[in-house]
């Protein structure tokens, strides 16, 4: 079993200070996120530096990324900080987020704030992205109305 947890996980570290980030991957989600029917983009506080130390052990291409801009705070209680710069990001068009650290508070602003669909999808951080999670995108991105043109 030991083994095994460490073929499938690395340690990583974005260039944050002053505590660096831990991350468990598993090289199985590259291949599966890849198969879903949307265009990946980063969302992760390492920005760039995703595709130098994650993209590469899940088998993914470089990916865009969103550039955070300061300060990192939450503009309303409750509110993780990231879910205004990812609603503004998607500028009205229809998103899937993955975090662990979603809460009911940024699915309401969301709904109340974003026009488009979208949908925020929590993810336990003690076992990370299982089947289930996928089932859940795979099925929420087929029942969207087809792109316009």
């Amino acid at each position: 079993m030991a083994a095994e947890r460490e073929r499938l996980s690395r340690w990583g570290r974005p260039n944050l200070s002053p505590v660096p980030l831990p991350v468990w991957l598993n090289p199985d989600h590259g291949p599966a996120l890849s198969a879903l029917p949307f265009d990946l983009v980063w969302a992760t506080t390492w920005e760039a530096e995703a595709n130098a130390f994650i993209a590469p052990i899940l088998g993914l291409p470089e990916l865009p990324f969103i550039t955070w801009t300061s300060p990192r705070t939450r503009p309303d209680p409750g509110l993780f900080w990231k879910t205004t710069q990812i609603t503004s990001w998607a500028q009205g068009r229809p998103f899937a987020w993955l975090d662990d650290e979603i809460g009911d508070a940024d699915r309401a602003w969301t709904t109340d704030h974003h026009p488009g669909p979208a949908l925020l999808h929590k993810i336990d951080p003690l076992l990370g992205i299982q089947p289930t999670d996928l089932a859940t995108l795979n099925n929420w991105a087929n029942g969207l109305p087809p792109p316009p043109g």
